[in-house]
């Protein structure tokens, strides 16, 4: 083509790209997929962490039954908290071991193939929880309990990077925040199911904890029906006629053209690399701010108050004039206002921007930091102070699901490509599960301590992530993957003192 004709047509082609990447309405089957990954994936994870809570007290009479029958003599207090605490904790352990597994087996077996096997495990832990009670074996819900984290570990390693990865650029944040919205859904479902009127009074407890099978049956019934990731199919496994096919069921025929272009231009950028080992990331000079920043915000996600905020919740809502009895229902009201908010994100994210709304999170989290440590500290004050403090415990529920909550999980998505994405989520996952772990360690010394005055602790915590966010984070809404890669290799973007993405040069300009 004559040099005068190509710069002709080039605004037509910027213009065409710019509309391409215009939001719009996802596709039927494409939304559909995302259920279908969401309701076995990280649902499962949400649903584990809050189904434990309903049952506390007859799980540990049902220990100490156990124990009298078994040695002839009462187990002490401590030795029934070690126990109690070792069921609720190993979860954590469990996903860890997850979350450093669930990349190798993405890249193995693919990430639909990770997400259907996964649900061997669930359908395990929900066995053993389930015949825990009817065999008289307290031991079987610590093994179930590690079982059932080990399933959540890799659904929140791998379900991510489905949904990112089968999601047209223009709509990555949305379908992206599949994730926080089912987690959050999982939560809501496992406050709601443990109440008294439900599943929640004592003789129900083992069928309670073995409804973790029901998502894994709903996902073994429904995600065979959609493709593999055409990510995947294209790039790690050159599957070019499954790639475009794939595309068409997700996207539609009048749309797949444009995204399999970009997948083309980033395989070959990727041409002849292999797919990077987490330790590797390390080595890689060209990704040390991405791999900084997903360790930072994976770190931060679990340090920043949200744990303590549940902690303080029920002592806030006896203060406020609730009866004890009522409170769980106080509570199933934090889980849906955490749906609520997740849901509003997935709307918002693809037209403010990641960097907005992760920012925009976590300094109303600072502020609300700041407001309930004074409310907790002037409780007595005034009979409207109880009131004020359980506004504080909604609106820090409401600023993490609208921030740090959701985007965090897209960008780990974002900031990598193809042969470095899985790795990434593998490190971010250990990260976010080893500081899930520390906190639940540590929390209940840092409260002792310090008591209400903690909440200064997650207020600096939440200013120093605004800080390196607007520094370093560039915003990534509407790029493709390798335009984000470029952007943090371009020069300014490794000065921390310049935060704008002026000067990018992008490789997938010239391939």
């Amino acid at each position: 083509m004559p040099k005068e004709y190509k710069n002709e047509y080039q605004p037509l082609l910027a213009k065409a790209t710019k509309d391409r990447r215009r939001p719009k309405l996802p596709n039927k089957s494409l939304l559909l997929a995302v259920c279908a990954a969401g309701i076995g994936g990280t649902f499962q994870y949400g649903y584990n962490i809050s189904v434990i809570n309903a049952p506390t007290a007859y799980v540990q009479d049902f220990i100490n039954q156990t124990w009298s029958k078994r040695y002839q003599t009462q187990i002490s207090d401590d030795g029934l908290t070690l126990l109690w605490s070792t069921i609720v904790s190993i979860f954590t352990l469990g996903g860890l071991t997850g979350a450093m597994i669930g990349g190798t087996l993405s890249v193995r077996v693919g990430r639909k193939g990770t997400l259907l096997t996964n649900n061997i495990f669930a359908f395990l832990a929900a066995l053993l929880m389930g015949l825990s009670y009817p065999t008289g074996l307290f031991e079987l819900l610590i093994i179930g309990r590690f079982i059932s984290g080990l399933n959540a570990g890799i659904s929140i390693c791998v379900q991510p990077l489905y949904l990112g990865e089968i999601a047209p650029t223009s709509l990555r944040g949305a379908m992206g925040m599949g994730t926080s919205i089912f987690i959050t859904g999982g939560i809501f479902t496992g406050q709601v199911i443990g109440l008294r009127e439900l599943l929640g009074k004592e003789e129900y407890w083992p069928i309670l904890l073995s409804t973790t099978c029901i998502p894994a049956f709903l996902q073994l019934l429904i995600l065979p029906w959609f493709p593999e990731s055409p990510r995947y199919l294209l790039i790690d496994k050159g599957d070019e006629e499954g790639c475009k096919k794939a595309l068409k069921q997700l996207h539609g025929i009048a749309d797949c053209d444009g995204e399999r272009e970009d997948i083309e231009k980033e395989r070959n950028n990727l041409s002849g690399l292999q797919a990077k080992k987490p330790w590797e990331l390390f080595a890689d000079r060209s990704l040390r701010w991405q791999v900084l920043t997903i360790i930072l915000l994976n770190a931060a996600q679990q340090l920043n108050g949200i744990n303590a905020i549940y902690f303080y919740a029920g002592y806030v809502f006896k203060q406020s004039g609730i009866p004890t009895d009522k409170i769980p229902y106080a509570t199933v009201g934090t889980g849906a206002c955490e749906c609520i908010t997740a849901l509003t994100c997935g709307m918002l994210i693809d037209c403010l921007g990641r960097k907005v709304l992760i920012m925009g999170g976590y300094t109303l989290m600072a502020i609300c930091c700041i407001l309930f440590t004074l409310t907790l500290t002037f409780q007595e004050a005034s009979p409207v102070v109880p009131y004020l403090s359980m506004v504080c415990v909604f609106a820090f529920i409401l600023s993490f699901g609208l921030g740090p909550g959701g985007v965090t999980n897209i960008l780990t998505t974002e900031l990598f490509t193809q042969n470095s994405r899985p790795a990434a989520y593998m490190l971010a996952g250990s990260v976010n599960w080893s500081s899930f772990f520390f906190i639940g360690l540590v929390f209940p010394f840092i409260v002792l301590g310090l008591k209400q005055y903690c909440f200064l602790v997650f207020l600096v915590i939440c200013c120093l992530v605004i800080i390196y966010i607007f520094l370093v984070v560039p915003e990534t809404k509407n790029k493709t993957f390798l335009e984000i890669q470029n952007e943090f290799q371009s020069s300014k973007k490794r000065q921390i003192g310049c935060s704008d993405g002026a000067g990018t040069i992008l490789l997938s300009t010239s391939i």
